[in-house]
């Protein structure tokens, strides 16, 4: 009896991201080629350019395997818009949420494991595209996204720039304007200091979050550094497909997407959309 041959695959990873170091690509380099891949290239951004499908094509390669957080992931799987290989999410963060949406778990060898066995389809889930970008695990809006640079100085252990950072997101969340769901009627007067879309296979999700006391504040704070959102007091409003955000006083949005800090004009619409390129997905959409 023949043995297949591997399947070329190149893997992207960030030693920035999560756990990811050089231990951990040698780990998930052989969990890919035990399974039947052969890692034909290891691209270590940001000091290696993403692929595009020009580079992959000319490679022969069908197939990219990417174990990273959420932001690099965004930009690989953003770049890949209209290839015609497919894209192996593997979640490679501390807090990933786009792979729980391809496979419901961030066990790393229970997901190859389905994949390698046939188990896996090739999809091209929902995404959100605003003027900023197009995310694809999740976008939040409104001037709570302030307690990212926070977290940022929290992975860094620069603590007095975190204290410095909080002492700013908790003024920028009390005092900046609240941001709105333009003609929703279940909108609290006022806005809200966080909105938090989440794309899906019914379309976009959209919470909205705010405090009824200043303790508010804090738990909302220690929410959003565990990227834990839901654990805050907010609104469920509902799904859509095409809407826009205002600020309540014009100012621009400030914007996370997929973590990654943007901006937009108040009045910016947010559209539900297809993804650009197949991804293989190992369970139901959350």
């Amino acid at each position: 009896m023949t043995t297949a041959a591997p399947t070329p695959l190149w893997l992207v990873v960030n030693p920035a991201s999560g756990s990811n170091d050089e231990n951990t690509t040698q780990t998930v380099t052989a969990a890919l080629e035990t399974r039947g891949w052969a890692v034909t290239r290891v691209i270590a951004f940001p000091d290696d350019p993403l692929p595009d499908p020009a580079m992959l094509d000319a490679a022969g390669v069908r197939q990219v395997a990417v174990y990273t957080g959420d932001g690099t992931i965004n930009a690989l799987v953003n770049g890949l818009a209209g290839w015609g290989g497919q894209v192996l999410v593997l979640p490679g963060g501390t807090m990933n949420l786009f792979p729980l949406r391809l496979h419901r778990s961030c066990d790393l060898d229970a997901i190859l494991d389905i994949v390698a066995g046939g188990g896996a389809v090739a999809r091209r889930p929902t995404s959100l595209r605003c003027p900023a970008g197009v995310a694809f695990g999740g976008l939040m809006v409104g001037p709570g996204t302030a307690w990212s640079r926070v977290r940022e100085s929290m992975r860094s252990g620069e603590l007095l720039t975190m204290a410095q950072e909080a002492v700013a997101a908790l003024r920028e969340t009390a005092a900046g304007p609240g941001v709105v769901i333009r003609n929703h009627r279940a909108t609290r007067e006022g806005g809200y200091p966080l909105v938090e879309i989440q794309p899906g296979e019914h379309g976009a999700e959209i919470l909205g979050y705010y405090a009824e006391a200043p303790l508010d504040y804090a738990g909302q704070a220690w929410a959003t550094l565990r990227r834990r959102f839901r654990e805050g007091p907010h609104d469920k409003l509902g799904l859509s497909e095409s809407f826009v955000i205002d600020s309540i006083d014009g100012s621009p949005l400030s914007c996370l997407i997929d973590g990654e800090p943007g901006e937009c004009a108040s009045g910016s619409r947010f559209v539900v959309e297809p993804c650009g390129v197949d991804l293989l997905a190992t369970s139901h959409d959350f």
